[in-house]
């Protein structure tokens, strides 16, 4: 690199957090969108722009694999599904959304229209994840891949017979599974099941689940425990062994699952495991009723607690928000008729510092790796996203680990209009988020141009380096 180079941006006098070293001190320039060099603090090197970081943490940005948009969650179609959310994502720190396209129809049809929303609006780059429920959308996986560029899957095992009207979708069974995950297989891309038992769900609805004592939390949790989830995954397990296809299980919420994972594995170690925010900080026993319905539920204190230690030890790969836009009212009506989910991407960064790192001391590169580079190479963004190193995209997240605050529903930017975490304390701050070079929030503020690309993937699944570093 000449000493003569202008570079575009330099921040300086901060902690940078590199994959495999862990935090040190450095100064970043940037040039054309991208990292050029990680240079020594004050070594020689123009910029048109310099940032002071000093005193503060810059990490790569967020990668949310796990994000619905909607007003209905089954696609973006208008500014209002799209900027609130994106904006949400940029006072986080995420710089990378994936986000789940849900429907009947082709999704030749869906997508374009989709991705036309989001790349009129959108503050962060993106990405799609399309389930599968018909026949047709299973024989087009194929040119889904190759021309659409997307590698990722999603699989509802709860929708086995009328649990997808709600959304539009039909059910389906084993058989169209087993194929989904052979199909995957073939053409290199990874599915991401929706791990619950509708039989089960719909034995213990008969035998009164909700009934009894308890709380709202408590008694949704009844009604869909943890070994609906865990027999799910490992039927999903077994049945992926036989396609030799890679799954990525989202959302897992227990012990139980995480004891079936784990046995799976030794047979079939292409799967990785996401958890979620709320399952790492919330539980039965939070005391915020209805806006805590979630499909899986939330567990009590000893599944979260589970969770933690998953992550101390490398069970845990990746950590996502399943982010839901729905406004608030559909909240309404009693924990029987109530919408399941709330929106999480504002959060996912300040709860997961400040639970992990900040009260649990888990290292940050630990914790930087579960929210950016391994979900950037689990879904095919691992060239580009996910990492501070040179040549990678300049996705960067600047934040002060010591910035005691309250979650509040007057700061979320998404349109829900609600937190669950309404009143939790955190103690770490996103003071900037920056997308290929350009800064998208800063100063409590969003950016107002749109920047967010797509971005094709046009492979997913588990690296065999990523499964060998497993503890």
């Amino acid at each position: 690199m000449s000493s003569t180079t202008t570079h575009d941006l330099r921040l300086s006098g901060g902690t940078v957090v590199l994959a495999g070293t862990g935090a040190q001190r450095a100064d970043l320039l940037v040039r054309d969108g991208r990292i050029a060099a990680i240079v020594e603090p004050g070594a020689p090197g123009e910029a048109r722009e310099t940032l002071d970081v000093s005193g503060r943490h810059v990490l790569p940005g967020v990668v949310d694999a796990h994000v619905h948009l909607g007003a209905d969650i089954t696609t973006p179609r208008t500014p209002e599904d799209v900027r609130p959310e994106t904006a949400a994502a940029a006072a986080g720190g995420v710089t990378t959304l994936v986000a789940y396209l849900m429907s009947a129809a082709p999704y030749d049809e869906v997508a374009p229209p989709a991705r036309a929303a989001m790349e009129a609006d959108s503050l962060v780059d993106f990405g799609f994840h399309y389930c599968i429920g018909t026949g047709e959308q299973l024989d087009a996986i194929p040119r889904y891949v190759a021309e659409h560029g997307v590698s990722s899957f999603k699989f509802f095992m709860n929708f086995r017979t009328d649990e997808g009207q709600r959304l539009g979708l039909p059910g389906n069974d084993d058989g169209f599974l087993l194929e989904l995950l052979e199909a995957a297989a073939a053409h290199g891309a990874i599915v991401n099941p929706h791990a619950e038992n509708a039989d089960l769900i719909k034995l213990l609805a008969r035998r009164g689940a909700l009934d009894g004592e308890g709380n709202d939390l408590q008694r949704w949790d009844r009604s869909r425990p943890d070994y609906v989830e865990a027999e799910a995954l490992e039927r999903i397990g077994f049945l992926s062994m036989l396609a030799k296809a890679d799954v990525h299980a989202v959302h897992v919420t227990n012990a139980m699952s995480l004891h079936v994972l784990r046995d799976v594995r030794a047979h079939q170690p292409r799967i990785s495991i996401e958890t979620c925010p709320h399952y790492l900080t919330l539980d039965t026993d939070s005391e915020i009723g209805v806006l805590g319905k979630v499909n899986p539920p939330l567990r009590p204190p000893s599944d979260r607690e589970a969770l933690w230690a998953a992550i101390a030890d490398g069970t845990i790969d990746t950590i996502g928000s399943d982010h839901v836009p729905r406004h608030g009212r559909f909240k309404e009506g009693g924990l029987a008729k109530a919408s399941p989910g709330f929106p999480g991407m504002q959060q996912l960064l300040p709860l997961v510092l400040t639970e992990g790192h900040v009260r649990r001391g888990i290292a940050l590169e630990r914790l930087v790796d579960l929210v950016a580079t391994r979900p950037a190479q689990v879904f095919g963004l691992g060239d580009r996203k996910g990492a501070i190193r040179p040549g990678a995209d300049a996705d960067l997240v600047v934040v002060d680990l010591d910035a005691p605050g309250v979650i509040t529903a007057e700061t979320e930017l998404a349109g829900a209009g609600f937190t669950p975490w309404q009143g939790a304390e955190v103690g770490v701050r996103v003071e900037r988020t920056i997308v290929r070079g350009q800064t998208v929030f800063a100063e409590g503020a969003v950016a107002d141009e749109a920047i967010g690309q797509y971005l094709p993937r046009h492979r997913s699944g588990v690296l065999p380096t990523v499964a060998g570093d497993r503890a």
